[in-house]
């Protein structure tokens, strides 16, 4: 993966493998790509924060992760994910991060 790009971060979209809805989009670094890959759940670097977090670490809406693909560019990442806990991934408590319309 390129990391150069965004300060040594990639966008990550998480999609849910069985119903292909859009979840949500967060960031990684090359720390949290490969922790997703050895622990088989979705974690991501926080850019507030300024440190890792494992998706639903409090909450037990945790991400697992089905695939990995990347783009043609090796710069962003999908995660096909499979939903556990209440299935929410939002932090506002809804489904999905992408519920808001623009008008």
């Amino acid at each position: 993966m390129d990391y150069s790009k965004l300060d040594g971060l990639i966008p990550a979209v998480v999609q849910d493998d069985e119903s292909d809805e859009v979840l949500m989009v967060g960031f990684m670094n090359e720390e949290a790509f490969e922790r997703t890959r050895a622990s088989g759940f979705a974690t991501f670097f926080s850019r507030t924060r300024g440190r890792l977090w494992m998706k639903g670490e409090t909450s037990g809406n945790r991400l697992k992760v089905r695939r990995m693909l990347a783009d043609c560019d090796d710069d962003t990442v999908l995660l096909r994910v499979e939903r556990q806990g209440d299935g929410n991934v939002c932090h506002t408590g809804e489904r999905s991060c992408f519920f808001k319309p623009l008008e």
